[in-house]
């Protein structure tokens, strides 16, 4: 895809009042959500999650109240602080068990990108530059061809890979064992031949039909990726996403509503009992998470999972006693692990606000010819208050009165 028609998908996003997958164009059309989005850079992205803290958020708030846009910019900004962000929806994956949960997010991540990243940290603390190393040449083929392959070098190599997994505490043996191997065979030295590279690849990435006694000769216990270990190989991942040259791993997860959808229509559907389940995992992963480092997970949902007491957050109390809001003020305190954009956009956005913001959907969508109309202050008020007293969020209001999609008796709200 060429790089005119990505921008034109990417402004047909925008026009069907979608969040645009272009991080340029998801930062200039943000108003207001910076309130929330650039808090969380400031005192989580560039303060406790570098220095090798962990949290977990939640993020809720009307259909169109702008949970996945803020996701979208909140990852967007994680990786200008150099962290690995990833996106998933709970319409994908299963949120009762951790194992599914856990290998969907390393296959985001891309192991084996990680460990050459590993491997290019490995050859920087060799005193060398991995741009120096020539296509299809390993660091040891490079070392080699310069006379630098002696068994001193060799021994460094080894020593180097050893701190790096071997002998970190934050990993699992297994992981370790598996990524030290890896990345050896990624540096040249000491390599590791195909069929067991891939076994290990397929080991780590979950594959069922790996057997255990497959892998003792290479050193590893003999274990599969389960429901039981997945929490302490998630954080082995992040360790590795540490090591390979990243400030942390952000992960996102949107959707997390599917879980009380109860309609046929549903292919994520939830029973009591897997329910039960999912609010379980993540009552055990915000119990653990500070046994992780440099880590932070989102987790966006409707409204739905706060107001519906019999299959919402509430109805799981070992889950819902961690992660609700005790303290009540009248002001949005940016703390709290349920930030409510409903609360915030009641609070925060200003007439003044809510034009540019439309001002700013507009500009772009008109880019590919569809007609739009900024709404003027008076019109951004009525928006506000119809958002305070409907069903409807100010985000979509907004969207909806710049792209002319608001019902008849709505003209008026803009110019």
């Amino acid at each position: 895809m060429t790089d005119e028609a990505r921008i034109n998908a990417t402004l047909t996003q925008l026009a069907r009042g979608e969040v645009p997958q272009s991080e340029q164009i998801l930062g200039q059309i943000s108003v207001g959500i910076e309130f929330l989005t650039d808090f969380w850079k400031e005192q989580y992205l560039e303060q406790f999650i570098a220095k090798g803290g962990s949290k977990i958020k939640f993020i809720t708030g009307r259909a169109g109240s702008g949970k996945s846009h803020a996701l979208s910019l909140f990852t967007s900004l994680a990786k200008q602080e150099g962290y690995l962000a990833l996106r998933l929806s709970a319409r994908d994956v299963w949120l009762n068990d951790m194992r599914d949960l856990y290998l969907s997010i390393l296959k985001e991540a891309d192991i084996e990108a990680l460990l050459r990243e590993a491997a290019d940290r490995i050859i920087e603390q060799m005193g060398h530059d991995p741009k120096w190393i020539e296509e299809n040449h390993t660091f040891f083929d490079h070392l080699a061809e310069r006379g630098l392959a002696d068994a001193l070098t060799r021994q460094e190599l080894r020593n180097q890979l050893r701190r790096m997994f071997l002998a970190n505490p934050r990993m699992d043996n297994n992981f370790a064992i598996a990524c030290s191997l890896l990345t050896g065979s990624i540096l040249g030295h000491p390599i590791l031949e195909e069929e067991n590279q891939n076994l290990l690849y397929r080991w780590l990435g979950g594959d069922r039909s790996v057997r255990v006694t497959m892998l003792r000769p290479l050193g590893l216990a003999p274990s599969k990726v389960t429901k039981y270990n997945a929490r302490n190989l998630l954080g082995s991942l992040v360790e590795l996403v540490h090591v390979a040259g990243y400030t942390g791993l952000v992960v996102a997860i949107d959707d997390v509503e599917v879980m009380a959808d109860a309609s046929g229509m549903n292919p994520m559907r939830y029973t009591k009992m897997r329910r039960e389940d999912a609010y379980e995992s993540i009552r055990q992963l915000i119990d653990d998470i500070d046994t992780f480092n440099h880590f932070m997970v989102v987790f966006g949902f409707d409204r739905i999972m706060l107001d519906d007491e019999a299959k919402g957050f509430k109805s799981y109390q070992a889950l819902w006693m961690r992660i609700q809001n005790e303290i009540k003020s009248e002001r949005i305190n940016k703390f709290v692990d349920i930030a409510d954009l409903d609360a915030i956009a009641s609070e925060v956005y200003s007439p003044k606000m809510v034009v540019e913001m439309s001002r700013r959907l507009a500009e772009e969508v008109r880019r590919i010819n569809i007609e739009t109309r900024v709404v003027d202050e008076e019109g951004a008020r009525a928006l506000i208050e119809r958002a305070k007293s409907g069903a409807v969020s100010l985000p979509r209001l907004v969207n909806q009165a710049t792209l002319g999609s608001l019902k008849e008796e709505d003209h008026g709200m803009g110019v």
